[in-house]
């Protein structure tokens, strides 16, 4: 068979075939040892060479099958779906935000039933799933637990399913980026992952309240470990230092883990950033009243002391608690609607009011730690609208808890303080690095 040389000007018609399940294409061949390059230039003949009239071109027909072609190209394409874990998720959504086929979805649901790992699906972690054109599920990968991985792979139609640990080994990124609007639209434009971002906010939720405190061009620095299977990325770690800029003054943390067990963030320093309350007991939320002698009540109609602040914030938002802490009450109480007392190491207590719902089993006695969900946002009890009334009592009396000094958790002890310094230099230094690169690129 004659193919047209590289380069050829080439006249391509299509038509449909008599099946219209094919599309010819037809070109123009010319039979003859003369090559022809189809370029407009000048060029001399030699004798006795035939002339153009003398040669002989015939029409050649190839039938193509394109359709069948593309349907092919398509059926054996895969396509790989990443879907993050929400609150209250089951698998069947998750299986419906991925793509997968019904049938598949219900087989798979069938042969799962026992699986150890569908049955922990923690928020914020991520199922990547690997699909056809068509929706099957060929594959499907989730890391949960301590570091072990659900397998998933469909073989002769069948599910074929493992849960195993695994070995990760560990890479250090840097990133840096600066506030023109939020800080997660800051992480998000940075590359930065959101858990990430979130471990940012709790480390300086003493130090920052990150709704409030935020200005634009505060900037950020962000030291973290990534964890990969074989070198498929499985999951970012934790922060290893961290630094954030707030309104000019610079706020700097490290990692790191003492001989007895204890782990936490420190300044460079040696002092520990875990104060025994958070600022918020909402990571993002705004004032909607203040700590005050005389407010107007919007439902009582009367001037009348405010002994707590209100966090406007929509209905179902975690409320976190600010200090490690005993349930001392947890039910309905007048205007307080739903209401959570958190009884604290000596003469501290801290209410939460108007919540929606409990967390699970947060009854009389519980012991919470800091940074707990112990309910909901709401708008239970004497409330206008969905938010948290937050009391911080001091030997039984309401204080402001934006002018209370409150301890700070003990500093590096003087044993681990040599081995603190030696394994966080590198860390303080790849900040500097970042800093330094920063200022310099604005010269």
């Amino acid at each position: 068979m004659l193919y047209p040389p590289p380069g050829c000007n080439q006249r391509i018609l299509a038509q449909k075939s008599s099946t219209l399940t094919k599309k010819t294409i037809r070109w123009l061949v010319a039979l003859s040892s003369i090559p022809l390059f189809g370029m407009v230039t000048a060029f001399g003949i030699a004798p006795n060479t035939p002339s153009f009239e003398e040669v002989l071109v015939e029409e050649v027909v190839l039938d193509l099958a394109l359709s069948d072609a593309i349907a092919d190209t398509q059926a054996n394409q895969t396509f790989w779906h990443q879907e993050s874990i929400r609150r209250g998720d089951t698998i069947a959504a998750i299986l419906n935000r991925l793509d997968v086929n019904n049938q598949d979805s219900i087989d798979f649901l069938q042969a799962a039933r026992g699986s150890r790992a569908m049955r922990q699906l923690k928020p914020g972690k991520t199922i990547y799933a690997q699909t056809n054109a068509d929706g099957e599920l060929l594959t499907l990968r989730y890391f949960f637990g301590n570091e072990e991985l659900f397998l998933m792979e469909k073989a002769d139609d069948e599910f074929i399913m493992t849960e195993q640990p695994i070995e990760l080994s560990g890479e250090i990124r840097m990133k840096s980026g600066e506030i023109t609007s939020s800080l997660f639209a800051a992480t998000d434009s940075a590359g930065i992952p959101s858990n990430i971002a979130i471990q940012l906010t709790e480390i300086f939720a003493s130090e920052i309240d990150f709704y409030r405190d935020l200005r634009r061009g505060d900037r950020f620095t962000v030291v973290y470990e990534t964890l990969s299977d074989s070198g498929k990325r499985a999951k970012t770690g934790r922060v290893l230092a961290v630094e954030f800029v707030n309104k000019g003054k610079s706020y700097q943390a490290v990692y790191f883990k003492a001989s007895n067990g204890a782990e936490g963030y420190y300044t460079p320093e040696g002092e520990s950033l875990r104060k025994d309350f958070l600022l918020s007991p909402l990571a993002f939320s705004r004032i909607s009243s203040g700590f005050t002698n005389a407010r107007y009540h919007p439902i009582l109609k009367e001037w009348r002391a405010h002994r707590g602040i209100d966090y406007a914030a929509p209905t179902g938002t975690p409320v976190k608690a600010t200090a490690n802490g005993i349930v001392a009450f947890s039910g309905s109480q007048r205007g307080y609607g739903n209401l959570v007392v958190l009884k604290h190491d000596g003469k501290y207590e801290t209410a939460y009011g108007h919540l929606s719902r409990f967390a699970s089993g947060m009854g009389k006695g519980k012991r919470v730690k800091q940074g707990d969900v112990i309910g909901y946002v709401g708008s239970t009890g004497m409330a206008t609208g969905p938010h948290l009334h937050y009391e911080l009592r001091v030997d039984g009396l309401q204080r402001d808890p934006t002018k209370v000094a409150l301890p700070s958790a003990p500093p590096i002890t003087k044993r681990d303080l040599g081995v603190f310094q030696k394994e966080t230099q590198s860390l303080v230094a790849r900040l500097n690095i970042m800093r330094n690169m920063h200022y310099a690129a604005l010269e």
